[in-house]
């Protein structure tokens, strides 16, 4: 079943820097107002021309907002994840989380089997998240576009 706007996040170990550094994305996101989106794979064409660069450039604008934090996960290792954060200039702007095994993505119900990517990957889409609540859920509809889930409609729905 996939989250819905109302329902609360469950709780998932994410990876950020490294395996070891587990993030548990319910307590990452509790007592918070938090921008939480998701990318097939980093250092892909439209996660890297389009989907992580628009969040860093409107990090400023989310904060002013009152967004504490802006999350991007994606089916990916943790070292990965580092490595596109840094070749983008997220880090301290965005907090690159890695889903290894896509047990949180599977836990939201927005997995999805891209073979051309190695199998088992995210939808692409964006939250907001209000203490542990998701009050703002967008889903590409065929799961891989550049439309809804970008950050310019999300700052609208602030």
């Amino acid at each position: 079943m996939t989250i819905q706007v109302g329902d609360t996040l469950p709780a998932a170990k994410l990876h950020e820097t490294s395996p070891g550094d587990a993030v548990d994305i319910a307590e990452l996101t509790a007592g918070k107002t938090v921008v939480l989106f998701a990318v097939p794979g980093a250092f892909t064409p439209g996660c890297s021309k389009t989907h992580l660069p628009g969040y860093v450039a409107d990090a400023e604008a989310f904060k002013a907002k009152g967004i504490d934090e802006i999350v991007c996960v994606a089916v990916n290792d943790a070292f990965v994840m580092q490595a596109w954060g840094e070749a983008h200039g997220a880090l301290g702007k965005v907090r690159m989380l890695a889903d290894p095994a896509g047990a949180f993505t599977q836990a939201i119900g927005l997995d999805v089997n891209a073979a051309a990517l190695g199998g088992l990957r995210s939808k692409r889409y964006s939250m907001i998240i209000k203490d542990g609540t998701v009050s703002a859920l967008n889903v590409e509809p065929d799961g891989f576009g550049l439309t809804c889930s970008l950050s310019k409609p999300l700052i609208d729905q602030i």
